[in-house]
């Protein structure tokens, strides 16, 4: 792009514009975004003359404004921020990765400024082809995690397995659900098997205590029954779930401040710029608040970028269409927060990582600008992360999922149906009644390893998740639940379906107290 056509809209304007950049602004080759550039720092400064010192003057603003510019090519954008001091260059030839965050590592610790954090994965990046066998496999595993924990459940007594059943003996059996269906008398009638054989287990209706229990009941869970019948058919008379709970909430020895935020989808058009850069002027220290100086850790759970073709049609409602591009520059708002703070991340649905639960990290090929952060540590999804431990504290217990399973729940568990994604906490409460985050085969897409890493073996804290869209903060048993809001404006697909997000709310927890804050950056 010419000098002179720069020069020719400053006139029609009525602004004088110098050499210096001016160049730089020819450098863009996009004379539209050069023009919204121009528009912007007159608007903020009422200045009619516009010059490289005053662009350097109002720097802040100016990369405010930047997260909001439609460039059309991310690269050329990218190198005239560099150009205008926005941003300082991030080379991937100086890029060295942090040992603990290589993808092919499933579980570790990492030390950052003697704060040690513990990270537990489980991801394959195998080409194995996948074969019929590896699902039994999977499936075997699933059963014999969820059964131990099941077998520590007083209410089932006389547990036996279902070869070993014997008509008019009450006894309890643990079985993974492989159909269900209502006969004509309305009662509910489910196909049971074990390790050894199968049993079709009735509930009858005139047992409201327990019916209600079983129309909840998922497809491929696995459940405890108490009764009696043979391996013909079981009356069931009790229901008993895994279930998750603690019975003695954890209190930090030091006073700190952990954040939870998910669902920003940087390169987006409806990316809530402005309200993100206040949000990181919160944690700078910028507004005065006294806590701020105790934060010590921010979670990103999922879907920090919007990708590229992650749904028929999403070029059109894109900034930025470019993968790399994308993580770059959200790498640029991340590290305009102090260093101090440990971000712990995880991946979601539009992060260019495979669909496939679990998810792996970020493909360096990709993040590497995320890689190259000292102070941010990258795990796939789901991970439990343990932290704040000290001498006489073992630390927090948090377990971190995206969410992808949730719409399936929200659409087809009965006691969920009526408020949906609108109500997380309550799928996320249902899952942990199951420990397990995709009890449904199809209710998210699966990678069958030989150990199942969607079983919640051990009980979290804290629970984290994101994918809704929207904001919930309750507790399950003692377990801290917390859904995250979104930083991307309605889109035309949740007006659709119903699904009323939130945006900007920043749940925040005082490790020591348990104190919960709201922030709200809307």
């Amino acid at each position: 792009m010419e000098s002179k056509e720069i020069l020719s809209y400053c006139v029609d304007k009525g602004l004088l514009i110098d050499p210096g950049l001016l160049n730089l602004l020819s450098e863009t080759n996009d004379l539209e975004s050069a023009k919204l550039i121009i528009e912007g720092l007159r608007n903020h400064t009422r200045q009619r003359i516009i010059t490289k010192t005053l662009f350097e003057q109002n720097k802040e603003k100016m990369s405010e404004f930047f997260l909001t510019l439609p460039g059309k090519d991310p690269k050329n954008m990218e190198r005239l921020k560099i150009k205008l001091g926005l941003q300082i260059e991030i080379s991937k030839e100086n890029f060295s990765s942090f040992p603990l965050k290589k993808i092919n590592l499933r579980r570790g610790e990492v030390s950052l400024d003697d704060d040690l954090i513990k990270v537990d994965f489980s991801t394959s990046v195998s080409n194995k082809k996948i074969e019929v066998g590896d699902f039994v496999k999977n499936l075997r595993d699933r059963f014999n995690q969820t059964r131990k924990i099941l077998q520590d459940h007083s209410e089932l007594d006389e547990l036996v397995s279902i070869n070993k059943l014997s008509r008019g003996r009450k006894s309890s059996i643990i079985g993974i659900i492989y159909s269900k269906s209502v006969t004509k008398n309305k009662n509910i009638l489910m196909e049971v098997e074990d390790l050894t054989g199968r049993t079709r287990v009735l509930v009858n209706q005139n047992r409201p205590e327990i019916y209600q229990q079983a129309e909840d009941i998922a497809l491929d869970s696995v459940v405890g029954f108490s009764g009696s019948g043979d391996n013909e058919i079981f009356f069931a008379n009790g229901i008993v779930f895994p279930d998750a709970s603690i019975s003695e909430k954890k209190y930090a020895s030091n006073e700190e401040y952990a954040l939870f935020i998910g669902d920003v989808h940087y390169g987006s058009k409806l990316f809530m710029g402005n309200q993100f850069s206040k949000f990181i002027d919160y944690l700078n220290g910028k507004t005065g608040a006294e806590e701020v100086k105790k934060i010590k850790y921010l979670f990103i759970v999922g879907d920090l970028i919007a990708g590229v073709g992650v749904y028929p049609g999403q070029n059109h409602e894109l900034v930025i269409d470019d993968l790399e591009a994308q993580f770059q520059g959200f790498a640029e708002l991340l590290g305009k927060i102090r260093s101090d703070i440990k971000i712990i991340i995880s991946p979601g649905n539009h992060d260019g990582v495979r669909l496939l639960e679990p998810q792996p990290p970020f493909d360096e090929k990709y993040a590497w600008p995320l890689y190259n952060m000292k102070n941010v540590i990258i795990t796939g999804n789901p991970a439990a992360v343990n932290i704040a431990a000290s001498e006489n504290f073992s630390g927090f217990d948090l377990l971190t999922y995206h969410g992808f399973s949730y719409p399936f729940y929200a659409n087809n568990t009965p006691s969920l149906i009526k408020s949906g994604l609108n109500s997380p906490d309550k799928i996320m409460a249902y899952l942990l009644k199951n420990r397990h985050l995709a009890p449904t085969y199809s209710s998210s897409q699966y990678i069958p390893l030989e150990e199942d890493s969607l079983v919640i073996k051990n009980v979290p804290d804290i629970f984290v998740s994101g994918h809704t869209h929207k904001c919930a903060v309750t507790s399950y048993n003692n377990i801290l639940l917390i859904s995250t809001s979104s930083w991307e404006g309605e889109t035309e697909f949740q007006k659709r379906v119903g699904n009323k997000p939130d945006f900007c709310k920043v749940p925040m927890i005082n490790l020591k107290t348990r104190e919960i804050k709201l922030l709200d950056f809307e």
